[in-house]
């Protein structure tokens, strides 16, 4: 029964979606061609095929690359033919293929693209797992950028898909090849970076086309595509993340019966970084999320829960949990959760509890207003310096007075823009 389990994820299955795919809005006509490539998978066997499966195996799954027709919708010009980044990727592409890529392997990619396309004036990396991201970072080199995503989460790392906005070093590619990844993928390799890496065997190595130029994505939309299990389909516009810099920014401003809060302590400089920062993180999460950033790295990310003091509270535990891990990690080369010896386990809580996890001076972004102050109250007794939110409750004006009456004072910006992502 093991056996047959195994069997199936390494199974390629045959699909059978047509080789184009037309969608008509009105008299306007997108043209889709199926992706498929020639791949040793298993090694000897040359397989030209799309994708391995779906979600799940079992899941007959496709890919389609727009190839022609430019989409006008009211004021709103979608995203032109001749642009693809993870479905216009070709075996030359793929450096090491490992073997044919399943949806969810091209998706983590995908939503990486969609975080990092924020964060192109800095060496970024974010490395997704199950189309969530474990770490974000942004650094002054590549391989401190990785290096910081990947200690933010190293549980929830294993096995994830980590992307680059700027060619792989040698550096970052020793780095990479100690942890065991399934995709990594970045604009180009330097010499060197791809024969380290290789040491993975199995490791799906992808120099994804127009990295390099993914700012200009910042402003394109795409049509978004749900399909309901009755068949029928919402389509909506694709998001755009409307905080450019800090100064989209808006201080915390509410009226309550006649009254108005304000915020009272301005940001730093170092507060409007990380609120920009995890703003643009926030862009890849799944609703509802509360996240806390610092000095341009992940802390905790909360995700896809259904209350938002829930989801704070969980992104706290997430915090300790971690960081805790990557303490007796560093220090003895042993998970947290595997260390037997209850001296060193002690120490280790201790100093987590010192600084309270990373979250001391942290920002706490949320992707949608606080209902309640209980939310704010979460991250405060954590010692948040700063919070970003889009604003809009009936009770902002609790959470400002929140904010304002901490000690010391903690500073909130609203977005006035809501990041829903489901």
């Amino acid at each position: 029964m093991m056996e047959d389990i195994k069997k199936k994820y390494r199974t390629v299955m045959d699909d059978h979606f047509p080789d184009e795919m037309k969608i008509t809005f009105g008299d306007q006509t997108l043209t889709y061609r199926k992706r498929a490539w020639k791949i040793e998978d298993p090694p000897g066997t040359v397989v030209e095929k799309g994708l391995r499966y779906g979600e799940n195996p079992g899941q007959e799954s496709a890919l389609y690359e727009l190839v022609h027709g430019n989409l006008t919708l009211g004021e709103t010009t979608f995203i032109s033919p001749g642009l693809g980044l993870v479905s216009a990727l070709t075996e030359s592409e793929m450096i090491q293929p490992g073997k044919h890529p399943g949806k969810t392997n091209l998706t983590d990619v995908d939503n990486a693209l969609n975080i990092l396309k924020y964060l192109m004036d800095r060496p970024a990396c974010a490395i997704m797992k199950h189309n969530n991201p474990s770490g974000a970072a942004v650094d002054d080199s590549l391989s401190s950028a990785y290096e910081r995503a990947d200690q933010a989460d190293r549980i929830a790392a294993f096995g994830g898909a980590a992307v680059f906005n700027r060619p792989m070093d040698k550096v970052t590619a020793e780095l990479v090849s100690r942890n065991y990844l399934e995709v990594v993928a970045a604009p180009d390799y330097e010499p060197g970076s791809v024969e380290v890496l290789k040491k993975r065997r199995n490791l799906r190595i992808l120099a994804v086309p127009r990295i390099d130029r993914l700012e200009d994505y910042r402003t394109l939309r795409f049509v978004d595509f749900k399909s309901l299990i009755d068949g029928g389909i919402i389509v909506q516009q694709s998001p755009v993340n409307a905080i450019r810099s800090s100064k989209d920014l808006a201080p915390a401003r509410a009226i309550y019966q006649g009254k108005e809060y304000v915020i009272e302590r301005a940001p730093t400089e170092r507060e409007l970084a990380d609120m920009v920062f995890g703003w643009a993180v926030e862009q890849g999460v799944s609703s509802n999320s509360v996240l806390y950033v610092k000095d341009g790295c992940t802390v905790g990310i909360g995700t896809g829960e259904q209350d938002r003091v829930g989801v704070a509270e969980i992104a706290v535990f997430k915090a300790y949990t971690k960081y805790k891990d990557r303490l007796c990690f560093q220090r003895h080369r042993v998970p947290y959760s595997e260390m037997k010896d209850p001296g060193i386990r002690a120490q280790i809580q201790a100093e987590t509890n010192a600084c309270n996890a990373g979250l001391i001076g942290s920002v706490m972004i949320s992707d949608a207003f606080f209902p309640f102050r209980d939310g704010v109250d979460v991250g405060i007794a954590q010692g948040v310096s700063a919070i970003v939110h889009p604003g809009g409750s009936d009770r902002d004006f609790e959470s400002i007075q929140a904010c304002n009456e901490a000690q010391p004072q903690v500073t909130m910006m609203f977005t006035n823009q809501r990041a829903f992502k489901h």
